[in-house]
């Protein structure tokens, strides 16, 4: 896993973002509950060997965004995003995780937990 600390990714309002294998970041240096968010994320690009992860992530956010009526609300509830959020803090996670465990997560509804 390698961390890019540069100017322009990610996106202001966001932290870090992941892509092949790779986090980027604006910050010279990031929690470790950030950086377990975004590993958890390149375990799910590497499931999906990382084309299909971003097809995917970018389909259920727009789908997911339609029936929200709100891009934010669609964003929270990709199913990628809550397995992430969810386990962030449990910095052994990736150690017990089952492979496509964010695949149970699609269709859960948003009040429903989303803890694994």
């Amino acid at each position: 896993m390698k961390i890019v600390h540069n100017r322009f990714i990610p996106f202001k309002g966001f932290s870090a973002f992941t892509f092949l294998g790779m986090i980027f970041t604006r910050k010279s240096e990031l929690p470790l509950v950030t950086i377990n968010h975004e590993k958890i994320h390149i375990y799910q690009e590497r499931e999906l060997a990382y084309f299909l992860f971003w097809v995917l992530y970018l389909l259920e956010w727009l789908v997911k965004s339609i029936l929200y009526f709100n891009f934010h609300t669609g964003y929270k509830n990709i199913s990628f995003e809550r397995e992430a959020y969810s386990n962030e803090e449990n910095l052994n996670y990736l150690t017990i995780r089952k492979p496509y465990n964010w695949v149970k997560l699609i269709w859960r509804k948003k009040n429903q937990s989303t803890k694994t």
